[in-house]
């Protein structure tokens, strides 16, 4: 049972929300056992009392009557919409069917289990969990695409992943491919608290985000060359001698290896690649490097091509020799939370479980990646699937995915899961994805269990608690359960999901009951610990010029490669298709959730893309217009949006769209507004992380 105060009224539980991975704190009001509305948390260290407007539809979420309430099992042809209702029990031996037939026929490598995005609370460690006991080492997750490759490009620079110390506050701040308001409203609040008490703030952005109307200086980049602009700010700074020279000379490695490289990334160079001024580059870069204290806020942007992990080291480095590492108003490391962490823990997810040998079989261990990557990548999964290269795979689970919206080359996708002879989803709702399973298992919301919510930008766990119940839904961890028990790994879970969070809070000594009332458990800042220990790194230093990745066979010091399928990478490409796609999540959706809430759907009803009126022009296309939008993978169809808030030559092409209200009949229109169907697999990918080319690539509008 919750545990709540008494306010006014009402019944006031604290709890967190569980739909994005932000982890903003909710409090909820309930008067006679029913829940009159839910509001910001006041006493939260994530967001202060503030919702976006997805956490403040959640009610809609919760109530909404196309949810899935109870099992499904398929009855005709994959994506006809054929569903029969069952039980719970006929649920999970159908699941355990499915996946004992590939393990014992194909071996267990043949069973894939996919993870959707990232909540901040702990199913994701559950499924690891899962899928190690089982045997399989193919699990994959969001990682190469959200926010892991700056975590890995900040581990192998200096160590550990910033955080920015607000509470200064910095002198400048630049927000960098990140939509603060959107993504991360608590800390949006705090940049604006900052610039209000004289921050200067740059932001890096190729449309007009609300933030920019603060901004001292606003640069608009080529999509995709993200890096090729830090790399120049790094020119402007060590040429005119604006870095931290105690820093540089007591604290990190390859200074002179950086000052030799950069070279040739002139502000002139740069201008060529990015289309940013270089006087504005040079402008941006003696901002950053002259107003000390300074952080760099990096978002999503960042990770969606294949250089973004050496944006992040990139990034990394301007932080380290411009001597903002671990200074107050700088950027920190943090200690942890007195818990088992969310992501890499080794008690919880069981890793040791499943043998080197099997994980030695994962289809991305021959890619060359980082050593440090464990996961499967979409497109290695589909050609497993499709050519069984390098191997087949037979059956899949999907927890909280819709991977025929999310994945590229979302013609490929739905065509894989289509074919694999047995999959199971665990969703909320019904979507592309899920009518192409063979079960639909029915998830709860955040507010229909208990947990712990660990958001990553932040070091603090919060309490969420159980305040309803809809129909048969369970939570993902009495789901994983569940097909434990049926298939014999019963012994590796805990009965209950409250033991299961009693051995996560076990370094805290404290049970989960006791958590309820305690609410929030937070870590602590750490300033100058390279003054009284080395950074974690192999030479102890910030390694600007890492030996290790020059060993690993990657690039030493971060290089700018243009993309694949690029204007600039291809004339002839470039002249059939001659705009820039980019992309970005709207306010109110979380990837492809939410079209069928009618608070969100209403402030956006459809996909739009953005064009400057000099594009609109070009292309012969005006205001409301629905058009093509084409590259050389495929076709979709978005209404023009022409503003002066984008970057001429610039598509900003709506992202994750499917519609609800069109019905199974025609799976809700899946492909025609998907983004993803513009995304060939056909491209080099990543080096370190396997990561496609999202944004940058070639495309055409074209009238209907």
């Amino acid at each position: 049972m919750y545990f709540s105060e008494k306010r006014n009224g009402f019944d006031v539980v604290r709890t967190t929300c569980g739909h994005c991975q932000t982890g903003c704190g909710v409090r909820v009001l309930i008067k006679n056992g029913e829940i009159a509305r839910l509001e910001g948390d006041p006493e939260s260290p994530v967001n202060s009392g503030v919702l976006c407007k997805k956490g403040l539809s959640f009610l809609e979420y919760l109530n909404h009557p196309d949810r899935i309430t109870r099992p499904l099992r398929r009855i005709g042809p994959k994506g006809k919409g054929e569903w029969k209702e069952i039980t719970w029990d006929e649920a999970l031996d159908l699941v355990a069917q499915g996946l004992s037939n590939a393990k014992e026929t194909h071996g267990p490598e043949s069973v894939v289990f996919m993870r959707g995005s990232f909540k901040g609370n702990y199913v994701g460690p559950y499924l690891s969990r899962f899928a190690n006991v089982f045997g399989t080492p193919n699990i994959a997750s969001m990682a190469p695409v959200c926010y892991v490759p700056r975590v890995f490009g900040s581990l192998f620079t200096h160590g550990y992943n910033p955080l920015p110390d607000y509470d200064y506050p910095p002198s400048c701040i630049i927000v960098w491919g990140s939509n603060l308001k959107d993504t991360r409203i608590g800390e949006y609040n705090q940049t604006l608290d900052a610039v209000n008490r004289g921050s200067k703030l740059i932001v890096i952005d190729p449309r007009k985000i609300e933030i920019v109307s603060e901004a001292t200086l606003w640069l608009q980049p080529r999509p995709g060359t993200d890096l090729a602009l830090a790399l120049g700010m790094l020119n402007v700074i060590i040429s005119e001698g604006l870095y931290d020279e105690n820093f540089v000379r007591n604290y990190s490695l390859g200074f002179e290896d950086l000052t030799e490289h950069v070279r040739q990334y002139t502000p002139e160079t740069v201008e060529k690649i990015t289309w940013i001024k270089s006087q504005d580059i040079i402008e941006a870069a003696r901002i950053y490097a002259s107003n000390r204290p300074a952080v760099i806020q990096a978002g999503n942007a960042v990770d969606h091509t294949m250089n973004n992990f050496q944006t992040a080291r990139a990034l990394s480095i301007l932080r380290s020799i411009t001597g903002n590492l671990g200074i107050p108003g700088g950027e920190l490391s943090y200690s942890a939370p007195p818990i088992l962490p969310a992501l890499g823990s080794p008690e919880l997810d069981l890793r040791d479980k499943l043998p080197s040998e099997v994980r030695n079989k994962r289809l991305d261990a021959g890619q060359g990646m980082l050593p440090n990557i464990f996961y499967a990548l979409p497109q290695t999964i589909l050609s497993a699937i499709l050519e069984e290269k390098p191997y087949p795979l037979k059956a899949g689970y999907i927890m909280g995915g819709n991977m025929v919206l999310t994945y590229h080359d979302a013609r490929r996708t739905f065509d894989a899961l289509r074919k694999l002879d047995f999959l199971a989803v665990a969703d909320m709702f019904m979507t592309p994805t899920a009518a192409l399973a063979d079960v639909v298992l029915p998830a709860a919301t955040y507010l229909e269990f208990d947990n712990i919510v660990a958001p990553p930008y932040y070091p603090v766990a919060q309490v969420q608690q159980k305040v309803a119940s809809m129909g048969e839904c369970r939570s993902d961890y009495e789901i994983i359960l569940g097909m434990a028990k049926n298939l014999g790994l019963g012994e590796f879970f805990w009965d209950t999901e409250v033991e299961s969070l009693d051995f996560i809070l076990g370094p805290a000594g404290i049970s989960f009951e006791e958590f309820r009332r305690v609410a929030v458990l937070q870590g602590r800042k750490i300033y100058r610990e390279f003054l009284k220990s080395e950074f974690k790194t192999p030479s102890g230093k910030a390694e600007i010029y890492s030996h290790r990745l020059k060993e690993w066979g990657f690039d030493p010091l971060p290089t700018y490669h243009e993309p694949d399928l690029t204007p600039e990478k291809d004339e002839g490409l470039g002249k059939k298709f001659p705009l820039v796609l980019t992309s970005w999540k709207s306010g109110v959706y979380r990837h492809s959730s939410g079209r069928q809430i009618k608070s969100l759907r209403s402030a956006h009803p459809e996909p739009v893309v953005w064009v400057h009126p000099e594009t609109a022009k070009k292309m012969n296309v005006e205001q409301g217009e629905i058009v093509f939008i084409e590259t050389e993978n495929g076709r979709i169809r978005q209404r023009v949006f022409v503003t002066r808030d984008i970057l001429p030559g610039v598509a900003g092409v709506d992202y994750a769209w499917w519609f609800p209200e069109k019905g199974l009949d025609t799976m809700f229109d899946w492909s025609e507004a998907n983004i993803n169907i513009l995304i060939s697999h056909n491209q080099n990918y990543g080096k370190e992380m396997g990561t496609p080319n999202l944004r940058g690539i070639a495309c055409r509008i074209v009238k209907i």
